[in-house]
């Protein structure tokens, strides 16, 4: 069973929170975070990409960074634009986007069932990467990044999450730049705060980790590398915990460079071996699992996997494999998505206007649409054991970082 954690949250006066708050650090490039913090000295990108408070040339994963990463924190700090909690607390995070609302519990989740199984993955990592927020966190003291974690559905835990909404006020409530609202509600009783963990602990056999594998990896490693220095803090990372129901996953598209030498009459009879083909007079989003949609030469075309093109399995049946293993690689000779340049991917928030831009702007060739993977989809994969293709769900919205941070170093 789960194991989370009320803990005592780094956080900002109310009055700062909306200056505060900012985009995941992954979802923005070093120029674009320079571009967004223009302006304003409190954005947390100052803390998560402060390489923009350095020169231009500076190498991003250079210690001096991080080192300015810490720096910035402790100012935040003494210029009181951010404060430690009183007392540990759980937190209720609700997020709306285009009139639907999502809500999840912002706690702390436990290393050790992240290393013994009980938060599950669906999705390899990159040392590169986890190198990153390694020495970001253990430079700063600080677990600035949430960890997007799912769970099935729980009756008395959704009831306990909504009387507290409906019945409490909230401390943060802003619409961002982006038009996403951000509602935030303080759970301080410890009566509660104890339901609530104990009814994870009873009834939540395991969460699946939907985005942050990185985060969720570097915060094991950290921990062991701190050896005896560890604190009690370090046992545990920060994350937000979403019923199944409360998700929406988009669809991730890609596009591709060039046919791989093929004209375009070959590269769509080829299609036919495997999909049954029909020209659209409109742009195509896939309505069901196994539509797909093509865009080439200014022409939307609806594809359908055939029956027995493919095999029913937690991986073998997802939308992704099914292009992988018959138009990627056997037509395109593109063997692996994570390496090879000419495939590019684009997330649903864009919309298929993206795919079309870049398609008819010459950069790309091909573009292809995809139906979205399910919360279920992602929870099969993961109990089997397995993975997914790179790049395969696209969670929105998106977390903001500032609002709500972890501190392992107890010095703060």
């Amino acid at each position: 069973m789960i194991n989370i954690s009320a803990f005592t949250a780094l956080r900002p006066e109310a009055q700062h929170a909306k200056a505060v708050a900012a985009p995941p650090y992954d979802v923005l490039s070093s120029k674009e975070a320079k571009i967004a913090a223009q302006g304003n000295p409190n954005t947390f990108l100052h803390i998560t990409k402060s390489e923009i408070d350095l020169p231009e040339d500076i190498d991003t994963h250079s210690q001096a960074v991080y080192d300015k990463a810490k720096e910035n924190l402790s100012a935040f700090i003494s210029r009181n634009i951010l404060f430690r909690e009183s007392k540990p607390c759980y937190y209720i995070y609700r997020l709306t986007m285009n009139g639907r609302s999502q809500v999840g519990l912002v706690c702390a989740s436990s290393v050790n069932d992240y290393e013994n199984g009980l938060i599950k993955k669906h999705e390899f990592t990159r040392p590169e990467k986890e190198l990153d927020r390694i020495n970001h966190i253990k430079t700063t003291g600080a677990q600035t990044g949430n960890v997007f974690l799912a769970y099935k559905n729980v009756e008395a835990i959704d009831a306990l999450i909504n009387k507290w909404v409906a019945e409490k006020n909230c401390q943060y409530d802003f619409v961002a730049d982006d038009a996403i609202q951000h509602s935030i509600w303080i759970v301080n009783d410890d009566d509660v705060i104890n339901k609530i963990t104990e009814l994870f602990k009873t009834l939540v056999p395991c969460t699946y980790i939907a985005d942050g594998h990185h985060r969720a990896a570097s915060a094991a490693k950290v921990r062991a590398a701190l050896g005896e220095s560890a604190t009690a803090e370090s046992d545990y990372f920060l994350t937000t915990l979403f019923a199944a129901d409360q998700l929406h996953i988009m669809d991730y598209n890609r596009l591709v460079k060039d046919l791989n030498g093929l004209d375009e009459k070959t590269f769509l009879e080829k299609l036919q071996n495997d999909f049954s083909i029909e020209k659209k007079s409109s742009t195509y989003r896939p309505e069901a699992l196994h539509h797909f949609g093509v865009y080439l030469n200014k022409q939307w075309y609806k594809l359908v996997a055939k029956e027995g093109s493919f095999t029913y399995g937690a991986v073998e049946g997802l939308d992704i494999s099914i292009l992988q293993k018959n138009i990627l690689e056997p037509i395109l000779g593109i063997k692996d998505q994570r390496t090879d340049s000419r495939i590019d991917f684009v997330g649903g928030i864009r919309g298929l206007q993206e795919l079309e831009k870049r398609v008819d702007s010459g950069e790309m060739t091909l573009a292809i649409s995809l139906y979205p993977v399910s919360i279920q989809q992602l929870f099969d994969v993961a109990d089997s054991g397995e993975v997914m293709p790179p790049k395969s769900t696209w969670f929105e919205p998106k977390l903001r970082d500032g609002l709500l941070t972890h501190l392992i170093d107890d010095r703060y």
